[in-house]
Formats: C-alpha cells, structure tokens, sequence
C-alpha cells in the first residue's frame, strides 16, 4: 500500500469535511438572517394541522440548512409549553425532508457531462460571494454574500472530498476493505457512527454520494450508509433533550423512533425483497433503473424518498407514537407540581439560542406575556384597595414573583441574544427590550404599593367611600385602555395605537390632577380622614407612574425605526 498517497487521501478528506462543516455553518447564519421575518411567520402559523407542521419543519430546514438547529428548537419550544408533543413530531417528519436539500445540491455538483464541471462552476461562487462581502456596504448584500459564499465552499469540500475517494480508489487495500462490507446492519452501523462524530448527516450523505460516483462503494452501500446517518443525526437533539425538562426529552426520542422506525421498515422492505427475488432485486438495482448512469442523483433521490416514504407511514400513527413515548418516559407528578408553581419563561428557553431570529420573536412573546402579568397584578391589587379584602394576594404575590424572575432572567438571556449574529432590526429591538422589562416590573412594584396602601386602610379600620371608589374604577378602566393600546402598538408596531396611547396616559394626568387639585377641599369638607386622603393622593399617584410606564413601553416602537426616544 502507498502510505503517502493514503495518508494524502485522509488529509484532503479531513479538510473537505472542514470546510464543509464551515460552509453550512455560514450558509445556515446567513440564510437565517436573510428569511428572518418569514421563519417568524412560519411559526407563528403552528396549529394542529399536521401537513402544516410537515410544510413548517421542511420550510425552516430547507431555509437554514440544518434539521439539527430545527430539531433543537423544536426542543425549545416544547420545553417551554407552546407546543405540544404531536405539533413537535410534525415539524421533526418535516426537518427530516428539508435535509435532503443539501443532498439534491451536493448531487448537483456531482454532476458529470462535458466541458467544465458543474463542481468547479458552482466552487467559483465562494469568490465571488467573497467579493460581495467585501466591498459591498449595504448589511442585506453582505448577507447575501455570505450565503454566495457558502454555497461555493460546499463545491470547495466537495472537490477536495471527490479527489480524497479518487486517491482511495487507487488504493487496492482500501478497495477490498470496503468491499468486504457489505451487511447491511454494518453499513447501517457504520454510518450512524460516523454521523455521531462529525454532527451532522449532510456530511456523512455527501462522502457517500461521492464514495459512490468514484466506485468506492456500490450504490446499496451508500443507500445503508445514508440511512444510518438518519440515525446518528439524533445524537444532537438527545444532546438538547437530556439537558431540558420532561416534554423537551419526549421530543428527543420521538425524533429518535421517528428515524429507527424508517430505517427499520426500510430493512424489512430490503430482506422482503431479497427473499421473493431470491437476491436479484435490492435499492441499487431499483434506482440504476429509474436513474441510469448518474450515481449520485440515484443515491441524492433514495435519501429524498426514503424520508417522504417514512414520513408518509408514520404521519397518520403520529397519536400512538406520542402515546408511546409518553409511556416510555413517564410523567413524575410530583415534580410536575412543584414546576406550576415556580416561576418559570413561558416562550423563552436556552434551546433557541441556536436559532436566533426565533428567540428575537420568542423575547418579544415573554414580554407580551409579562405585560399581561402585570395588568392582572394591577386590576388584583385595584380589587383589594376598592374593597380592603386580601383574598387574592397569594395570587398576587405568585405574579410578582414571576414578575421579579422574567426581570433577572429575560435580560441576561438578551444579552446572551444580543451577541449572536441577528439583524440590525432584532439589534434594535434587543436594546429597547430590556427598558420595556424594566418599566414592566415597575408596573408590579407600583401594583405592590396599591396594596400596601390597602394595607394602611385595613390598619386605620377605614375604606374609600362610594365617590372614591367610582374615581378608582375610572382610573382602572383608563389604565386597561391605554394597557390595550400599548400592546397593540409593541406587538404589531402600530403608530396609530401608539397615538391611542399618548390620549389614555393624557387622561390618566387629567384625572390625577383633578384629584389633587380637590383633596384639600375634600379634607376641609370632611370628605374623608387625613389618614385616607393620604393614601388615596398617593394611590392616585402611583396609577399616574403606571400610565407613564405603559407609555415608555408603547414609545420604544420608534427607535425600531428611526433610533429616538
């Protein structure tokens, strides 16, 4: 054996797989950055559709080139509670789907014929994506460049990986190794291995494609190795799912008997086939027929059928296979109480910092949710001053105490967000997101005064008279328009709600100031006590802090836009 041409061969196939690796990395960043609204509005549209779910996994997978980074979103978002087992399952089949992009694009440039090859063509984008990146000012032609870029180092590694099998192919030693292995649980085996090493199935498909086209392995070697890498792809999510709570685990495996359960059929379908032809059908034969003579499109086109075929079968058992697993790891009742308990993020988990344009939108769902909180904190602590009855304040407190905990939490994780690559726009908004938290928990502070000032009224054995008691129901019915009007302009960044805003916290003055300006008279009328009118001017007060707060929160949409206050 030729130990330098051998050890020549493994070199150029390490750095192949290197740059590889690195080109679907930069095509994966950029490819996110460039569909970053729509990969938002794709999973915004999560319903019990299951076709939808397919449509949503094979969509996203195919936008960023990564059914692992998916995959651990998904993990994300049922970790998290916002979608359920069966919805996750969906988008996983869908993943499976949209991986076999880069299959059909590797085989592409596999592609023989005359002329100059399709391989070099394509690698000669990589300069010119490069070149676009460099003198290119504009952030949307940089990014675009970078997805140039990717695209033509994947025919870079593709080259250096096709002449490293060329190079083995002279090897007679090697040759007759492969050969040799033939069984195809080994094979199966094999390639499930070495897709848990390097992470990622697009590589381990792509030597196989080219292993294929230089003779290095039949075309049925490459279909088992292709099917085992299916297999060893899971290893990322079980990763992500052993580190995340008791859905996010169901996920793992589901993803996991989803991928064991095709290659598994399609073994049965093999043995089948061997026994009724007596051996002379198998998939080589089948795709050489449907395919002859391009060995790379017959194995790029079993790994696109093969993972339709499966998710074909498995689409409709979906329910029992949730069921299955929920057996499989079953529920633990005690920790489940202690969890509802607890405070907790509802949309945001560490998972999705893998994807960062959905953990942009996933901060902005949590601090629509913290909003909500702290209204129904405020309308709570409205109901004990009106009434002095302290019924509620263990749920009352509960919502602080989630209040408190988005507040050290969610601005950590913004930070973590922020130094991600993400667009200028999510930069921006990133920046205005930790002011709106902070206003946010303000709002719960001022909610905790009200009921400390219901406190003081319990102490002084008084309560606010009727008349007051109407202000107060004025002043909480003002703060939850202005609190609707505040959401309708964060969320759907509405400057005509935001004008709705500026006329409810303009009414909320108004009424303040008529309260102040007539709590003298009211002393002197013997309205009410001294001691009462003391709490109410400074109840009056803090809904006032309340109104300005929501504002602050309504104005942070026109930084988004032109980078003012």
């Amino acid at each position: 054996m030729d130990i330098t041409l051998l050890v020549q061969a493994i070199l150029q196939l390490v750095a192949g797989i290197g740059i590889f690796l690195v080109a679907c990395q930069m095509m994966s960043s950029n490819l996110e950055s460039a569909s970053s609204a729509r990969l938002k509005a794709l999973f915004s549209r999560m319903s019990n559709s299951r076709m939808l779910g397919v449509g949503i996994g094979t969509a996203a997978t195919a936008a960023i080139q990564s059914s692992g980074a998916t995959t651990v979103m998904v993990i994300g978002f049922v970790n998290v509670g916002i979608m359920s087992l069966a919805q996750a399952a969906t988008i996983i089949y869908g993943a499976n789907i949209g991986t076999t992009v880069t299959a059909q694009i590797v085989a592409l440039g596999l592609g023989g014929g005359g002329g100059i090859s399709t391989s070099v063509i394509f690698a000669a984008f990589a300069g010119l994506g490069a070149f676009i990146e460099l003198f290119c000012k504009s952030n949307t032609w940089k990014t675009w460049g970078g997805i140039i870029t990717g695209f033509g180092m994947l025919f870079v590694a593709l080259s250096l990986m096709s002449k490293s099998m060329d190079d083995l192919a002279q090897l007679d030693a090697v040759k007759n190794f492969l050969a040799s292995v033939k069984h195809p649980l080994l094979l199966v085996l094999f390639g499930a291995i070495l897709t848990a090493i390097v992470q990622s199935s697009s590589v381990v498909t792509s030597i196989a494609l080219t292993m294929a086209v230089t003779g290095l392995i039949t075309l049925n070697q490459g279909i088992y190795l292709t099917m085992g890498s299916n297999i060893g792809s899971c290893v990322v999510a079980i990763i992500a799912g052993l580190t995340s709570g008791l859905n996010a685990k169901r996920t793992a495996l589901i993803h996991l008997l989803f991928n064991c359960f095709g290659v598994i059929v399609f073994l049965i379908a093999a043995w089948v086939m061997y026994l009724v032809t007596t051996g002379s059908l198998d998939y080589g034969i089948i795709f050489e027929r449907m395919f002859p003579g391009k060995p790379e499109l017959q194995l790029a086109m079993f790994h696109t059928i093969f993972n339709c075929c499966t998710v074909c079968i498995i689409l409709p058992l979906t329910d029992y296979l949730v069921k299955l697993v929920c057996r499989l790891i079953p529920e633990k009742k005690t920790a489940q109480v202690e969890d509802a308990s607890a405070p907790h993020f509802h949309f945001v988990d560490e998972k999705m910092l893998r994807t960062p344009i959905i953990a942009v939108n996933q901060v902005k769902l949590e601090i629509e949710n913290m909003a909500g909180v702290a209204i129904h904190n405020f309308n709570l602590s409205m109901d004990v001053i009106s009434k002095v009855d302290f019924d509620k304040m263990e749920e009352f407190e509960q919502n602080e105490m989630q209040l408190n905990y988005i507040n050290r939490n969610l601005i950590p994780y913004i930070v973590q967000l922020n130094n991600l690559p993400i667009s200028e726009e999510d930069n921006r908004y990133l920046a205005t997101a930790i002011r709106t938290i902070g206003d946010l928990e303000r709002v719960g502070d001022y909610a905790t005064n009200i009921t400390e000032y219901a406190e003081l009224l319990k102490n002084f054995n008084e309560k606010f008279s009727k008349d007051l008691i109407f202000e107060v129901d004025q002043l909480r019915e003002t703060i939850g328009s202005l609190y609707q009007a505040t959401m309708k302009a964060y969320m759907d960044q509405d400057f005509t709600a935001l004008e709705d805003v500026n006329k409810y916290e303009d009414q909320v003055d108004e009424m303040v100031a008529r309260i102040e300006k007539v709590h003298l008279q009211r002393l002197m009328d013997g309205v009410y006590p001294a001691s009462v009118g003391q709490v109410y001017q400074e109840f009056a007060s803090d809904v006032e802090r309340i109104a300005d707060h929501f504002l602050n929160v309504a104005k942070s949409i026109r930084q988004l836009h032109v980078g003012e206050d």
